[in-house]
C-alpha cells in the first residue's frame, strides 16, 4: 500500500517515519545481521563469537567464503572455513562482508515502476561499491570492506521509497527525465524528503555503524558534515558521480553532477585514476554481481 504523503503539511521526519512504518518486511533487518553487528560493536567480543553465529547459517557462511576466496583479496591458498577467514581478515572485515551478503535480498522482487526496479538499483549499487573499493585501494586505505559496503548501501532510501511511495517515486523519475535538475531537489519538491533521509532513518533504526549511517544520509552533501566525519562520505560521493557517468544500472541520482578537480583531490585521485577506474568498472561490476548473487 502506498503511504500517504502531503508535502507542505507534514515535516520531513513525519513523512520518512510514516513511510518506514508502512513498508513491513523491508524495514526488518535479517536477525543474523543484527547479531553480527552487535558482536562486532561489542569490544568484549572475540572471533569465536562471530564464528558461532555465522556457522549456524550455512548459506551466509558459503557466501562469505566465496568472497574471501575471490580475486578481491588474492589470499594465498584456499580458505575453507569461516574461522580461518576471520583470523586472516579480522572481525570488522568479515562483518562488512556478512552484512553485504545478507542485504542483497532487499534488492530482489518488490514493486517495479517506470524507469526503476530493484535489479537496476542493485547494478548501480554494485558499481558504486566497486568504485569505492578502487578509490580505497589507490589511497592505500585499510578499510576497503567498510567503504565497499558503504557504496553498496548508499541508496538504501530508494528501496523504501519504491516500496512505500511507488507513484511518487515514478513522478520524481518522470520529472527528472524531463528537466535537468538535481534528483534530490525533485524528491524534496514532490515527496517532502529525499532518499538520503529515508535511508538514514532506516539505517539508524537498524543500528548500523555511525559511519555507514553518515554515508547513507549525506552522500549527496558531504560538505555538510564536520571534516572528521567526511572521509568515507566523500569517497562514496565521488564514486556515485563516477558510476552515474556509465550506463550501469539506475544512474539518475547523480546524472548531472560534475566531477571537479576539487572533488578528485578530496579523495586523493588524479583524473588519470578516474579514467582507469571507469575503464575497469564494467568488469568489476560483473565480478561483484557474481560474488553476491544467490
Amino acid at each position: 500500500m502506498q503511504a500517504t504523503v502531503k508535502p507542505g503539511l507534514n515535516d520531513a521526519a513525519t513523512i520518512v517515519n510514516s513511510a518506514i512504518t508502512s513498508v513491513g518486511e523491508i524495514a526488518t533487518l535479517p536477525e543474523i545481521t543484527v547479531r553480527i553487528i552487535k558482536i562486532v560493536e561489542d569490544p568484549k567480543s572475540t572471533a569465536r563469537d562471530l564464528h558461532e553465529v555465522i556457522r549456524n547459517d550455512p548459506a551466509l557462511a558459503s557466501k562469505i567464503l566465496k568472497v574471501v576466496n575471490s580475486a578481491f583479496y588474492g589470499l594465498p591458498g584456499q580458505i575453507n572455513n569461516v574461522d580461518r577467514a576471520i583470523v586472516l581478515l579480522g572481525l570488522s572485515a568479515v562483518k562488512n562482508i556478512a552484512i553485504a551478503a545478507s542485504m542483497t535480498r532487499l534488492f530482489q522482487g518488490g514493486v517495479t515502476i517506470d524507469g526503476f526496479n530493484g535489479m537496476e538499483l542493485w547494478r548501480h549499487s554494485a558499481a558504486v561499491g566497486a568504485v569505492c573499493r578502487s578509490i580505497a585501494k589507490i589511497q592505500g586505505a585499510q578499510c576497503m570492506e567498510e567503504v565497499f559496503l558503504a557504496g553498496l548501501m548508499h541508496d538504501l532510501g530508494l528501496l523504501i521509497m519504491r516500496q512505500a511511495l511507488p507513484r511518487k517515486l515514478a513522478e520524481v523519475i518522470a520529472k527528472h527525465r524531463a528537466a535537468p535538475k538535481a534528483f534530490t531537489q525533485i524528491e524534496e519538491e514532490i515527496i517532502g524528503a529525499d532518499h538520503q533521509a529515508f535511508g538514514q532513518a532506516l539505517a539508524t533504526k537498524w543500528r548500523f555503524p555511525r559511519g555507514l549511517c553518515a554515508v547513507i544520509g549525506y552522500h549527496h552533501k558531504p560538505q555538510l558534515l564536520a571534516p572528521e566525519f567526511r572521509s568515507m562520505v566523500e569517497i562514496v560521493h565521488v564514486a556515485d558521480i563516477l558510476a552515474c557517468k556509465t550506463d550501469i544500472g539506475f544512474t539518475r541520482t547523480h546524472g548531472h553532477a560534475e566531477l571537479t578537480p576539487e572533488l578528485l583531490q578530496a579523495v586523493g585521485l588524479k583524473q588519470t585514476d578516474a579514467d582507469v577506474i571507469l575503464a575497469e568498472l564494467p568488469e568489476n561490476v560483473r565480478a561483484t554481481e557474481a560474488l553476491f548473487q544467490n
